[in-house]
């Protein structure tokens, strides 16, 4: 990338606000041990806040740097900037005198500043000593990218700067936006086996990256994300993660097609197929939908490594088998005088019972969605070993010929 373009990106922006996201859901899962009824929200009160019964509990300010060194100084912007936003909220009424104000840090705080004597630890804490040490920086510091945070300060009593800086807690020397996987991993130690973590994290972490998108989209109408949606989406994982059943992508749930997709299908074998039944879009867009839904979901069940040997080839032998009973009940009923007519008729019966997914065949008993078992229909009509117009060999054989997928 060019000088000139790169000054136009902003990558430690965006890793920082990943980072913001992350730590909400590391903050989420550490607080369901000891509590279960609390929201939680990105960007409404604070970078990250807590809620409890509609009063803001905990606000999080998160700062990611790529430098550990112990910079987190008396006059540091991050310092300051966090305690005017603070005192905003504050002044507005947005939070209240007990609620605690974090600012989670990669930074050091280095011994004797004012970051030092507000750490986590009671022993550490020194509210005098801060206090007095951000009086005297406010004071005299000529730092031009504080000086509203200072006046803002100095424009409270020294009671109200004393209340404010004792609900303040600095968190230092956090783990960055990768080390992060360690302590997220720790949270779920018990919701799946050793070797599925980092999957199970990132079927966790792929829909809260979607909740957090939602409650961002909706952040005036007042959404939160609920502790109850986290343990529903916690429980329902863990069960997908049990020997009887997979994990579905919560993306692949929502996927809605789009027309470069459809567009990128339309000469694929399986809706070849689909045309000898009907023309009608809904019905082809549905089953393109399907299609690529089951098979993206069934390669990173493999790429995962979720699947034992055999699992996909077992589950197609009984889908075909499935299959072959519906096909040849309807070929005996229209029997060998068949029309065209009858043909195509009995061509969109098959394809009703595709659609319908009634099938018995699945490849864990837990696997019910629907979209797995259409769209792994329309990936063996697509190899042409299944098929719902009669003569759907005879018809198509050119397309196996052809090299076509």
């Amino acid at each position: 990338m060019s000088d000139s373009l790169a000054s136009f990106t902003a990558p430690d922006s965006a890793l920082g606000f990943l980072y913001q996201v992350r730590c909400a859901l590391l903050w989420s899962l550490q607080r369901l041990r000891n509590e279960s009824d609390f929201s939680v929200s990105l960007e409404a009160l604070d970078d990250v806040a807590f809620e409890k019964e509609g009063t803001a509990s905990e606000l999080l300010q998160t700062k990611l740097h790529k430098n550990r060194s112990a910079n987190l100084t008396d006059a540091s912007p991050d310092l300051w900037k966090t305690i005017r936003v603070w005192l905003t909220a504050s002044n507005s009424n947005v939070v209240q005198e007990s609620t605690f104000l974090y600012l989670v840090t990669t930074e050091q705080a280095s011994s004797g500043s004012i970051a030092a004597y507000l750490k986590q630890k009671q022993e550490d804490r020194d509210i005098d000593a801060a206090v007095t040490k951000l009086n005297n920086v406010a004071q005299t510091s000529t730092s031009s990218s504080n000086a509203e945070a200072y006046k803002a300060y100095l424009g409270i009593s020294y009671e109200d700067r004393k209340k404010l800086v004792d609900r303040i807690i600095i968190i230092d020397n956090s783990p960055g936006i990768n080390d992060l996987d360690a302590l997220l991993k720790k949270e779920i130690f018990h919701a799946a086996s050793r070797e599925h973590q980092t999957t199970f994290l990132e079927y966790l972490e792929g829909w809260w990256y979607r909740r957090a998108l939602h409650q961002l989209q909706n952040i005036n109408s007042q959404d939160r994300i609920l502790s109850e949606e986290i343990e529903a989406q916690m429980s329902d994982l863990r069960d997908q993660f049990k020997q009887d059943s997979l994990p579905i992508s919560d993306d692949l749930l929502n996927y809605e097609l789009d027309g470069k997709t459809a567009e990128a299908h339309q000469s694929l074998p399986f809706v070849q197929q689909i045309h000898l039944a009907t023309t009608h879009k809904k019905r082809i867009a549905a089953a393109i939908r399907d299609y690529y839904r089951a098979f993206e979901q069934r390669s990173r069940w493999q790429r995962q490594d979720l699947l034992f040997v055999g699992d996909l080839s077992q589950y197609e032998k009984s889908l075909t088998e499935e299959w072959e009973l519906v096909f040849s009940r309807i070929e005996d009923r229209i029997g060998h005088e068949a029309t065209d007519e009858d043909k195509q008729t009995a061509a969109k019966e098959v394809l009703d019972w595709v659609e319908i997914a009634n099938v018995n065949a699945r490849i864990r008993p837990n696997v019910t969605e629907p979209f797995i078992t259409r769209g792994s229909l329309h990936i063996l009509s697509n190899e042409l070993k299944i098929g719902w117009h009669p003569d759907f060999r005879q018809r198509l054989a050119h397309l196996l010929e052809g090299g076509a997928r």
